[in-house]
């Protein structure tokens, strides 16, 4: 198999196409374009299972993430589940205060620290969305592979789980998943 790469969206393009001259540069962003715009988390790609939270559902991976989050000053918002325009979705400290965790489920009792929410919402969510609603884009990757290098573009580049100091890039957990780690 030929090699999967992650490189910031944030330089520019002329720099990494002269790192990797010879490969398939994709934007997985929610700046991307179809069908791998899909691979967004913010992308409404629906009735996505929320854990922990039997019969409830979230229109994006970002929904169940920040849906879940629970704060000095609020709890779960059920809102962000619905949300199919990607815009409003974060929940910022600057708002709600310090971060104390994600509820465990909708109607949860445990609250879960930064990095047990990454390994049992978080991934669990985008993987569930790679298997189920993105069939047909992880097939494309699979053949792209075939041929040549890919280099996934994503805001984030931390593709260590359990390092709690940068938000985690769901690229990565693309390259896991085409590698068969995640």
């Amino acid at each position: 198999m030929n090699k999967i790469i992650i490189a910031s969206k944030r330089r520019k393009l002329a720099n990494i196409q002269h790192d990797y001259p010879q490969a398939e540069i994709i934007d997985v962003t929610s700046k991307a374009t179809e069908p791998f715009v899909k691979f967004s988390p913010f992308y409404p790609l629906g009735n996505i299972p929320i854990p922990f939270s039997e019969g409830s559902v979230s229109a994006s991976v970002e929904g169940v993430w920040q849906g879940l989050k629970v704060f000095e000053q609020e709890d779960v918002d059920e809102r962000k589940f619905h949300i199919t325009n990607r815009k409003g979705l974060k929940r910022t400290v600057r708002k709600f205060g310090i971060p104390k965790g994600h509820r465990k489920g909708i109607a949860g009792t445990e609250l879960l620290g930064y990095i047990d929410a990454r390994k049992l919402i978080y991934i669990p969510t985008y993987k569930w969305v790679l298997i189920n609603r993105l069939e047909k884009e992880v097939q494309l990757l699979k053949s792209m592979i075939k041929q040549k290098d890919l280099v996934l573009l994503d805001y984030e580049t931390n593709g260590v789980i359990d390092n709690p100091q940068k938000p985690l890039s769901h690229a990565y957990l693309i390259k896991y998943f085409l590698e068969e780690r995640l």
